[in-house]
């Protein structure tokens, strides 16, 4: 059996060298907490997080303890809004992202 990459090491691998893969990573978080899917939502931004800023630079930047936002983020998380909104205006800000939000009919 061949050995295989963990999907962490590969989102991280991914993640360092294409700028559109962080984007889209953000991106699809942010549209799964909007539809309501919350626990991906939350598994997307901490896969974003463990591939690019880490916990430890991320609360530093949120004035957050890296376990607190490791639960927030994690499977069974239930951030405040202020807190979720905190980490990703953090995200966005490490990206340079500016989100453009239209609503349209499906």
């Amino acid at each position: 059996m061949a050995l295989t990459r963990s999907f962490r090491e590969t989102v991280r691998a991914r993640a360092q060298g294409d700028p559109d893969f962080r984007i889209a990573l953000i991106r699809e978080a942010v549209e799964k907490l909007i539809d309501g899917d919350v626990e991906t939502g939350l598994s997307i931004l901490g896969d974003y997080v463990n591939a690019t800023v880490g916990y430890k630079t991320l609360a530093e930047k949120t004035g957050k303890n890296p376990k607190s936002l490791m639960r927030m983020l994690g499977p069974s998380g239930n951030p405040t809004v202020e807190n979720l909104f905190n980490v990703i205006s953090q995200l966005k800000e490490q990206e340079g992202l500016e989100f453009d939000i239209r609503a349209r009919h499906t």
